[in-house]
């Protein structure tokens, strides 16, 4: 039996924010909760790694002292002229800042490697330092010692680690039955439905190719749709008295295309639409749903789900994770080692947060009691969409020795979703086994 939940039910973990939202907060609150939580975990491993070398915690950062090797535990901070200036942005767009414009690498010459706890911070410097993959707002523990300038050369770093599995879910499947994952469709105003939008639709409801390829199609259970459903058009900046300008029949007609053309696979197999990059929804993460209003047709269909971004759903005992790629696509800016979005989005489980740029180059909610992007159990399966290819990995726990075991003896599956307006390409998981295949919508 197919059984599908919303993010929040069942125990899942909800990226829901309830009530009204208040966006006058600081952000310091998310920062203390997030290293209040993840330091006593990050601790734990780092005890476990370190200790029995007669290696002890030096508790606060800014009581670190002379040459012995030691380790501290803090939030990681980087700092380089590199870096996007939200007061710039707002400057250069007349108070009407975009969070989502960004431009190539966060690190450079220019920038600082920062430990913060509570106490104030230090400089990390080192060779190790240099080939880890680090960014900002990650809480880490850092094995070295101090130099002569009073910063801290780091021989070794250590993360809070994947958590388990969530028991009270276990996959059921015994029989092959496929998720299909696609993002990126991208529509436009001039053009809505492409023709390898319609193929898909045709495919996944079973009406197109070969009997084989048909009776494949009748086992996929879920579809859905990473973001990037459509490229509306920015809105008049500032205030004007053009009609021409103001009219948005054209965006409220394409939204309604949209709509119509994800009915037709909404009428043979359940779906889930998750806001992305450019959608009618909050450019802060995690985006609440897109207004069921804009579905008509869709929500006729009671295996119709609008979900957040991020957003946890439950596949017949299988729970996915996902997001449509902004939290990936904000970390490849931090990369210095040519790190795939497959490795890290396998290295955001090991940190234990899927989003730690957030607040710092990621916009999101100015949460104060909870930092929801925290996992507090591994999903089966993490997937991140609008990615330039499609890729899958296994990510397994890291053991007290440094090396990788598998989370509950099975770890998480970790796939890329692409961009289907570009590559025209679609990822079907097969829920028995976790394997992955490439579909190519259109022709040759």
């Amino acid at each position: 039996m197919l059984d599908t939940q919303t993010p929040g039910e069942n125990g899942l973990q909800s990226f829901r924010i309830s009530g009204r939202r208040v966006y006058t907060r600081q952000f310091d609150q998310l920062y203390y909760k997030r290293l209040d939580e993840l330091k006593p975990l990050v601790l734990d491993q780092a005890k476990r790694r370190w200790d029995s070398t007669k290696v002890k915690l030096t508790p606060k950062v800014l009581n670190v002292e002379g040459p012995s090797l030691t380790y501290i535990v803090g939030t990681i901070f980087i700092d380089s002229d590199a870096k996007p200036s939200t007061l710039d942005e707002v400057e250069r767009t007349h108070w009407i800042a975009d969070p989502l414009v960004t431009g190539g690498k966060y690190r450079d010459s220019s920038e600082t490697v920062h430990l913060e706890d509570e106490s104030g911070r230090i400089r990390l410097v080192g060779k190790e330092l240099a080939k880890a993959t680090v960014a900002s707002g990650i809480v880490a523990a850092v094995l070295g010692a101090e130099t002569p300038t009073g910063e801290f050369d780091v021989a070794e770093m250590c993360f809070a680690g994947m958590p388990p599995h969530d028991q009270s879910l276990t996959p059921k499947q015994t029989e092959d039955r496929y998720v299909a994952f696609v993002s990126g469709f991208n529509a436009t105003i001039e053009q809505p439905v492409t023709l390898e939008m319609q193929l898909l639709a045709e495919y996944i409801v079973g009406n197109l190719g070969t009997s084989d390829t048909q009776k494949a199609c009748a086992q996929i259970v879920q579809v859905v749709v990473a973001g990037g459903l459509m490229e509306l058009p920015a809105p008049p900046l500032g205030h004007t008295e053009d009609p021409k300008v103001n009219d948005r029949h054209a965006a409220a007609n394409l939204v309604a295309q949209i709509d119509e053309y994800l009915a037709d696979i909404a009428a043979s197999v359940p779906l889930a639409v998750m806001p992305g990059k450019g959608d009618p929804a909050d450019v802060s993460i995690p985006q609440q749903p897109i207004n069921r209003h804009m579905f008509f047709q869709c929500r006729q269909y009671s295996g119709f789900a609008s979900t957040t971004n991020p957003a946890w759903l439950s596949v017949d005992g299988v729970e996915i994770l996902g997001t449509a790629g902004q939290n990936i696509d904000d970390l490849k800016h931090y990369t210095t080692n040519g790190e795939s979005a497959c490795l890290l989005a396998a290295e955001s489980l090991r940190w234990r947060h899927i989003a730690p740029t957030a607040p710092d180059t990621l916009w999101c909610y100015p949460f104060t009691e909870r930092d929801p992007f925290i996992l507090e159990h591994s999903p089966h399966v993490y997937f991140i969409g609008n990615q330039q290819a499609a890729d899958a990995a296994w990510a397994a726990a890291e053991s007290a020795g440094g090396g990788s075991e598998a989370a509950d003896c099975t770890g998480t599956r970790v796939l890329t979703v692409p961009v289907f307006k570009d590559s025209h390409q679609i990822v079907l998981l097969n829920l028995r086994n976790m394997e992955c295949t490439t579909v190519c919508i259109g022709r040759k």
